[in-house]
């Protein structure tokens, strides 16, 4: 078994379903459930004895010694974190107490749970951490892309949180010989993303009708990284990384916001076109907000040289496909966009408009 935390996020639930219908493994799957978490999204899962579910704050350590000792597992693939940044300049504090001392618990509870490990089942144990490119600050135009040995340079509290995690991953596998791998990844688009990411956003606002808001001039560039091909690199690392490494992963897709908004528009124009005119007329410019990095880019050759994973999908497909996806399950979308988050996303971007 392996023990996934926050395996009913967006991320974290691609990662299951995607395992559970290559691998014969079962999962532990551990999530808090905050406003971002939906079983919904693991409805396919509801009967099959592989995915066992526990509602469980990973800042609770007696909860989590209980579940590592029952379930055994043989690794732990970290997932859970809050990870909006315009959430962690509003609210900071969540963001310290669920990326920094829930992975500190989490790190705990593995050290203790190891204590009761063979020597062979502790080497082959591993604590495989999912972080972010956000870690290593931003990029001028003509910067070279992130690689693992770039300093750390975060400027969002959400950031400067998984920086901190990233440190604590880093130290426990240098004093207490933890079997730990990182990966840091770019971002992720795909099904089942939580409606406040950009990609999702604009889907659900452009076919309410509603503007379609683009922080300042529209320019900050991204690396996009559809969310099945994370997956298949988080599998490649937990089977073949080398403990003690981090591995940057990138979808070789850097785009700027404005055109990202655009392409998605033409995509919609095509895929349910509007009675009259295009989606682009929705589209809104509001106030930046506060250090808003500028540029992100990954370069993920470490990742390909040594495990020889490159990304399935180029940014048109996956986009198509993420579109075409949101299209046919609005019920998804419809049932997570819950009267607290719609108040929130109103009431943020009216303040910029």
């Amino acid at each position: 078994m392996i023990l996934v935390t926050g395996g009913a996020g967006f991320i974290g639930a691609n990662f299951i379903l995607d395992w559970l219908r290559t691998s014969d493994q079962p999962v532990l799957n551990v999530d808090k459930l905050t406003y971002a978490g939906n079983l919904q999204t693991l409805s396919p899962l509801r009967d099959n004895p592989r995915h066992v579910f526990s509602q469980v704050d990973i800042c609770d350590r007696i909860a989590l010694d209980g579940l590592l000792k029952q379930h055994a597992p043989r690794a732990v693939l970290h997932f859970a974190a809050e990870s909006h940044v315009d959430r962690s300049i509003h609210g900071p504090g969540d963001f310290v107490q669920t990326n920094l001392v829930g992975t500190f618990t989490l790190l705990e509870a593995v050290r203790s749970y190891l204590h009761t490990l063979s020597e062979a089942s502790k080497a082959r144990f591993r604590f495989l951490h999912v972080s972010t490119d956000e870690v290593y600050g931003s990029l001028s135009a003509t910067d070279p892309q992130f690689s693992e040995t770039m300093p750390y340079a975060p400027n969002s509290p959400y950031a400067a949180t998984k920086a901190g995690s990233d440190h604590l991953v880093r130290a426990y596998h240098h004093t207490y010989g933890l079997q730990t791998l990182t990966t840091n990844c770019s971002n992720n688009y795909g099904p089942y993303q939580f409606p406040e990411k950009l990609i999702p956003l604009m889907i659900a606002n452009a076919l309410a009708g509603k503007p379609l808001p683009v922080y300042g001039d529209g320019q900050n560039v991204r690396d996009w990284l559809y969310v099945g091909d994370h997956c298949s690199a988080i599998r490649e690392v937990l089977q073949h990384g080398k403990p003690g490494e981090t591995y940057n992963v990138g979808g070789w897709n850097e785009k700027k916001n404005l055109d990202v908004v655009h392409t998605l528009c033409d995509l919609l124009d095509r895929l349910k076109p509007k009675a009259s005119g295009s989606y682009r007329s929705q589209i809104i410019s509001v106030k930046d907000r506060p250090g808003h990095d500028r540029r992100y880019a990954i370069d993920a050759r470490k990742l390909e040289r040594e495990l020889g994973w490159r990304p399935a999908e180029t940014f048109e497909t996956g986009l198509a496909r993420t579109v075409q996806w949101y299209l046919d399950n609005q019920a998804w979308s419809d049932e997570v966009a819950s009267g607290e988050y719609r108040t929130w996303v109103e009431t943020h971007y009216a303040q910029r408009a």
